[in-house]
């Protein structure tokens, strides 16, 4: 399999996943422009589209893609039978195209619908998880969020976080502000730092590094609980996510 990354809007990813045959599904295209050309450049034969949630940024281009291929599949949520998707999948449903199998993950929390698809070892989770961060809760709620990055961290360590924002370099910000004496993710920073002042990006990243490095999936750290003005295992884990994420919106 081939991963592509493709640039757009202000900071979104458009991800296409190509076999050795030429066929790839296309994942959030949020335009459609910088897809077809890509699919014209390289003669790929385009054989799915998958939503991950009905946010704009990240449909925007399914029409321009139905109107180039009419009869491509396009799969996602409930939520986004109304921005173009014809197959709505829930939890463990299966999407099986030519040589790709995808495994549906719910995910509510950024939105209420969201979902992502797994292939292993790439799991296309939209706004749910970002590399050292996750998604605003525009719709759900601080347990559901939380729930789902714990449902993502039962996933193997190798899994590539293929996220939809090259939000890393602010999410590293926050974290060493939460973590400044985590010696990991100072340099992790820097690291992230350097790739993006020469135009690289920063995803996407593997579960094992997000262990490490992502704040939010550390909410038992209990210099993280003191960090942000909680009584060590006073609470539960997904009240400090709460309370966590209401110190990164403000941040």
């Amino acid at each position: 399999m081939e991963l592509i990354r493709i640039p757009a809007l202000s900071d979104n990813y458009i991800w296409l996943l190509c076999d050795e045959n030429k066929h790839c599904v296309i994942i959030d295209p949020a335009e459609s422009e910088p897809v077809i050309d890509i699919l014209a450049a390289n003669q790929f034969i385009p054989a799915a589209i998958l939503l991950t949630h009905h946010h704009h940024d990240h449909v925007g281009g399914v029409p321009g893609l139905l109107k180039q291929h009419p009869e491509l599949p396009v799969y996602g949520p409930e939520e986004t039978q109304h921005k173009g998707a014809t197959y709505i999948v829930h939890e463990h449903d299966t999407i099986n195209t030519g040589s790709f199998s995808f495994r549906v993950m719910e995910l509510p929390g950024h939105t209420l619908g969201h979902i992502a698809f797994y292939q292993a070892p790439y799991l296309f989770c939209g706004d749910t998880l970002f590399s050292g961060g996750c998604g605003r809760l525009f719709e759900g709620t601080a347990e559901q969020m939380f729930s789902s990055l714990e449902k993502i961290l039962s996933l193997p360590d190798d899994t590539l976080i293929c996220c939809a924002h090259e939000y890393t370099v602010s999410n590293m910000k926050f974290a060493k502000a939460v973590l400044p004496n985590n010696q990991i993710i100072h340099d992790y920073y820097q690291e992230t730092l350097k790739l993006r002042e020469n135009n690289q990006a920063t995803i996407p990243t593997n579960l094992q590094t997000e262990k490490k490095i992502n704040v939010f999936l550390n909410c038992h750290d209990i210099y993280l609980q003191k960090n942000i003005g909680i009584k060590p295992n006073s609470m539960s884990l997904s009240s400090v996510f709460q309370q966590l994420r209401a110190y990164k919106d403000r941040f």
